[in-house]
């Protein structure tokens, strides 16, 4: 019987790819929080006060005001618009309480 040859060392992680950041308008950088549902991304900029959207290809910009948002949810089906729902640490902030940013 031939003795174990010893493992190889593992190799380094890949660096994690930074987030897209193709589709949010310039001027914006470093998101605290970044993500997609049902057709739609968004991505939060603390620094900047700023919550940018894409939905069907159109950008748009809104002012968080003190909100820290960390999520998003959607509402579905019958009695739901489909609008979008962000957490804050404040709680549940709906889309259209935030001013539209041209």
């Amino acid at each position: 019987m031939e003795p174990m040859k010893p493992m190889a060392p593992m190799k380094p992680m890949k660096p994690m790819d930074p987030p897209d950041s193709s589709w949010w308008p310039q001027g914006l950088s470093n998101p605290s929080s970044s993500g997609s549902q049902n057709g739609m991304r968004y991505a939060f900029f603390p620094d900047q006060h700023r919550l940018a959207i894409d939905q069907n290809g159109k950008v748009t910009q809104y002012d968080t005001g003190d909100h820290q948002i960390s999520g998003v949810s959607q509402s579905q089906g019958g009695s739901g618009d489909g609008s979008p729902s962000f957490t804050s640490q404040n709680g549940n902030v709906d889309l259209s309480s935030l001013k539209q940013i041209d």
